[in-house]
């Protein structure tokens, strides 16, 4: 840990695939000591998603650094291209689509923080099969 400044890369981080698409959260109290929020980035690769959920206590701010999404919000479809940015207020179920057939780039920012991380993000749907299930 440094002390007031911190750099993590992307690469370095273990992802998270429990929803859907790899999620890598870079900068957050359990990396750096943050209180104000937590970012990262998401990888969604052309028909990967992210389940619907919400997050009763933050805003998250989402900007699309490369491909194409569809983020549906409280079920209606938004598209969303390279360079543009949705804001997601709290309570708002939200799902993320990569409608299309290359990887998609997502860098995301959540605050204020839940007061204990397993209140900060409510699942509305279950989880996407892992590529492969034969289920």
């Amino acid at each position: 840990m440094t002390t007031g400044w911190a750099k993590i890369a992307a690469g370095d981080v273990t992802p998270n695939r429990r929803r859907g698409g790899d999620l890598r959260t870079l900068l957050s109290p359990a990396t750096v000591e943050s209180t104000s929020g937590f970012m990262g980035v998401l990888t969604l690769d052309g028909g990967e998603s992210v389940s619907e959920h919400y997050h009763p206590y933050s805003e998250e701010f989402v900007y699309l650094a490369r491909g194409h999404l569809i983020i549906r919000l409280d079920g209606h479809p938004v598209p969303v291209s390279a360079g543009e940015a949705v804001f997601i207020p709290k309570n708002m179920r939200h799902r993320l689509e990569n409608d299309g057939e290359y990887p998609a780039l997502v860098v995301f920012h959540l605050g204020p923080l839940a007061p204990r991380p397993e209140l900060g993000h409510v699942d509305t749907e279950p989880y996407p099969e892992p590529a492969g299930d034969a289920r």
